[in-house]
């Protein structure tokens, strides 16, 4: 059974940094596509970046350069790292995963799984 466990939102000043983490408990026998989405209170969730198995990276182009995402599979863990942010980046934070299907790109994967969300706030 899949769990992804998010950590790390908080408050912080425009300009200033957070790292997001996700804990994600996942088959050993399975490769998984693993991407962070948001939501900002009253609008629709928005993807932010995903990372495949060969570690290949897309973001969102309101991220490009200021949010990294990565992985370490030794522990399990997703993270993203989170520099230089924007009020228009508070929104609540998600992780979410989905078995890689050959020959598909992580980026237009439909994700099924997902944590529970934690909070981001940047003020101005």
């Amino acid at each position: 059974q899949v769990q992804l466990v998010e950590s790390g939102g908080g408050s912080v000043q425009a300009g200033g940094s957070l790292r997001l983490s996700c804990a994600a408990s996942l088959s050993k026998y399975t490769f998984y596509c693993m991407g962070w989405f948001r939501q900002a209170l009253g609008k629709e969730r928005e993807k932010v970046a995903t990372i495949d198995i060969n570690d290949v990276t897309r973001y969102a182009d309101s991220v490009k350069g200021r949010l990294t995402i990565s992985k370490d599979n030794a522990k399990s863990i997703l993270y993203l790292q989170m520099n230089s942010l924007k009020p228009e980046d508070t929104a609540v934070y998600y992780c979410a995963s989905e078995p890689y299907r050959r020959g598909s790109v992580c980026w237009n994967t439909a994700f099924g799984y997902w944590g529970q969300g934690t909070q981001v706030t940047v003020s101005s």
